[in-house]
């Protein structure tokens, strides 16, 4: 039942909301103007950041609240998983070869990190794996929770990788592929069908899949339930043929926005007179881990003579949420990169405590 505190946190949710994307649209719709690439996600992202740093009032009438966060991370799933096809099975059994390579990246990446900033930083060992481990960024944060007093550290480590990614991959995309790839990947978001052209049984299947998968997923405890909960049901239906969602044009420009304006306010309330000190090993960790995974995924392209964009956004550890939105922004093949983050983040999620488990019984 709602009650009038209800009503006027939902009422404040929105003004948020509106603040917010009031700038992250403005931004978007300026770098659109000077063809960046993935204009939106970008444009939020520095749009928010700037003036939520510049303007204390600005910063706190601004926000994404969580439970709008969460139903679009549900419809990136759904869309996600509409990207699987009936003959979809039979190609993940020829992405084994790089399903492997990624695994041995995230090994390679993550001992890299461990080493710099357990040998050359001193760090405690929970910590320095917690923060180089390539695994999701929200699942990380939350087990950091039990693990390390400083769990704040490890969502810097993250936040700062996941930025670093965020703006490189658009940037990469135009010194690989030129300005002409920037253009023709603005154009595909701008000619993806439109929610006006829509029936409503479309529309149902989309909304339906992306709210009930969750407590599915919930129920058989699957992790990051509310990204691989709708990516499953929706890979299910697809792959058996039952229904074929388009990509719909007005939900992954709010997506862009959200995720872009959710790392701005990220970044702007980074405390650095407190956390400065770890900045600068955020910053090298980060670079360490994505180089690392940036060399096996061109290595792994040359070997299985696959696109190098295509291998990287495979591999590169940006956030799953991200990443993935970025492959669909820019046309490449969702599937192919959702398998593969999915497969390296419930490794990750299922190993990570009993590796440490191990280390403080040999310690």
């Amino acid at each position: 039942m709602f009650t009038n505190d209800n009503i006027s946190a939902v009422l404040q949710d929105l003004k948020s909301i509106s603040i917010t994307f009031l700038i992250a649209s403005l931004s978007g719709i300026f770098l659109n103007w000077l063809t960046a690439p993935a204009p939106y996600l970008l444009g939020s992202l520095v749009g928010v950041w700037i003036l939520s740093s510049k303007n204390k009032i600005l910063k706190e009438a601004m926000g994404i609240p969580r439970w709008f966060q969460i139903g679009i991370i549900l419809g990136i799933g759904t869309l996600v998983g509409a990207n699987f096809q009936p003959n979809s099975l039979e190609l993940m059994s020829r992405w084994i070869p790089s399903v492997l390579s990624m695994f041995i990246a995230t090994i390679v990446a993550t001992a890299i990190g461990l080493t710099y900033l357990t040998r050359l930083r001193k760090y405690e060992f929970n910590l320095a794996l917690l923060s180089c481990i390539p695994g999701g960024q929200a699942e990380m944060i939350l087990i950091s929770r039990e693990l390390t007093e400083k769990d704040y550290v490890v969502a810097l480590f993250h936040l700062v990788r996941v930025t670093l990614v965020f703006c490189f991959v658009p940037i990469m995309l135009a010194l690989v592929q030129g300005m002409e790839a920037v253009r023709s990947s603005n154009i595909n978001l701008a000619t993806m069908p439109s929610i006006l052209d829509l029936d409503i049984k479309t529309l149902f299947y989309f909304a339906t899949i992306s709210i009930m998968s969750l407590p599915i997923a919930k129920y058989v405890r699957l992790p990051m339930p509310h990204l691989l909960g709708p990516l499953a049901v929706s890979s299910i239906l697809h792959i058996t043929g039952l229904i074929a969602l388009p990509r719909i044009n007005e939900f992954l420009i709010l997506a862009q926005m959200t995720i872009g304006g959710i790392i701005g306010l990220r970044l702007a309330s980074v405390n650095f007179n407190e956390i400065a000190k770890y900045l600068k090993d955020a910053i090298l960790s980060a670079l360490l881990v994505v180089s690392a995974f940036a060399l096996m995924a061109i290595l792994t392209a040359l070997i299985l003579d696959v696109q190098f964009l295509r291998m990287l956004l495979a591999f590169i550890p940006g956030g799953f949420y991200e990443v993935t939105l970025l492959s669909l922004i820019f046309g490449f093949d969702v599937a192919f990169v959702a398998f593969h983050h999915s497969i390296r983040v419930v490794l990750v999620f299922l190993l990570l405590p009993l590796t440490i488990s191990k280390i403080h019984k040999k310690v």
